[in-house]
């Protein structure tokens, strides 16, 4: 059972079983009396039919939904505000206590991806990200991660569009390795065959190089795919864009990478690499040389990420024809090379763009692990 789950003080509060895997719920369900298969008939009735209300599960025992009704609550967290993007990208933000994240959807030709938030700001503090500039304030809760999935499907399922979520990335406000027990605890579900129900293969996490994490999340035999925000070839370059850069430099983070990419199957083979262009500061010729003799050991495709502006910020993205000449260097070293395609910048919620509003800011930096 999670630890952050307290069956002794269910008088005191309900559980929200938004919180609970599969193992932590079929636990929670045996303390009420129920059956272990319970479990899975109540998952079914929240993430196939996202149903919310006990008395609708007609197929669980009157006892046990009156019990469920005294000790537990399934809430998802509201979205409160939907901003809808000239190329179809939707942006939700979910008000928590105050505070305020924001969850993308991008729908594609062939899928269609939720980008999700792991924590209330962000406690890296990389320059040329509007996230980081909020400082940190909390880590989301299982729930609240799920919540956005949750309300996401249902909200699509309603307005019937043809391409609900196929894809979910950890690509949002916070850095996931930071919150990994409730991150490690959602994926449970998203994987789960009674929960989402989503291959490995389409969920990813990207992490901007939080090393212990990274090697606790191959260890817990979480598999499932792996992008590195690197944003930089040299340790000098870094340093000076990405704070956590000096506590976890370039080669620990490759090599931790590396090591789960032996292990996992959900990665194919090779981990994505994400470089944001900043004119100036990482795009020369030099540079792109650099990153394909730092990448030459390690199987990967690399995603060029052109910047997006944020108010006060100081840098300028790299132009197109700077950014072609970049790409066409690592390809003709061989590098799988693509040019990320901005997806609603008009309504701020490309990469890097995602703020929220962050209230009673916690002066944190880096969270141990």
């Amino acid at each position: 059972m999670n630890k952050n789950i307290n069956i002794l003080n269910i008088s005191k509060s309900k559980i929200n079983l938004l919180d609970l895997n599969r193992i932590d719920l079929r636990s929670f369900l045996i303390s009420l009396g129920a059956k272990s298969f319970t479990a899975e008939q109540i998952m079914k009735w929240i993430y196939n039919y996202y149903c919310d209300d006990f008395n609708k599960m007609l197929n669980i025992s009157i006892r046990i939904r009156n019990r469920l009704h005294e000790t537990a609550c399934i809430f998802a967290s509201k979205f409160i505000e939907e901003k809808v993007s000239c190329d179809g990208t939707i942006k939700w933000i979910t008000a928590i206590n105050n505070q305020k994240i924001e969850t993308v959807y991008i729908p594609e030709e062939k899928r269609s991806t939720l980008c999700i938030s792991s924590q209330i700001g962000c406690a890296l503090k990389c320059n040329f990200c509007a996230t980081g500039k909020q400082g940190f304030n909390r880590n989301l809760t299982v729930s609240e991660i799920i919540s956005q999935i949750w309300r996401a499907n249902k909200i699509l399922k309603q307005k019937k569009m043809k391409k609900c979520i196929t894809n979910i990335v950890f690509m949002g406000m916070g850095e996931p390795l930071l919150n990994l027990k409730n991150v490690i605890s959602a994926l449970k579900i998203i994987l789960d065959k009674h929960g989402f129900s989503l291959s490995k293969r389409r969920i990813t996490i990207s992490t901007s190089g939080v090393v212990p994490g990274l090697d606790k999340l191959r260890i817990s035999m979480i598999d499932v795919c792996l992008a590195i925000s690197l944003h930089a070839p040299s340790d000098c370059i870094r340093d000076c864009i990405m704070p956590i850069n000096k506590k976890y430099n370039i080669a620990s983070i490759l090599n931790s990478a590396l090591k789960y990419l032996q292990y996992s199957n959900a990665n194919r083979g090779r981990i994505t690499i994400e470089y944001v262009m900043l004119d100036g500061i990482n795009d020369s010729n030099k540079n792109a040389e650099q990153l394909a003799q730092l990448l030459h050991y390690i199987p990967s495709k690399i995603n060029l990420i052109p910047w997006n502006h944020f108010i006060g910020a100081s840098f300028q993205c790299s132009d197109i024809n700077r950014i072609n000449i970049f790409a066409n260097i690592l390809r003709n070293k061989g590098f799988t090379t693509v040019i990320r395609k901005n997806r609603g910048e008009d309504i701020n919620a490309a990469c890097g763009q995602l703020t929220g509003t962050i209230i009673n800011r916690i002066k944190k930096t880096l969270i141990n692990l």
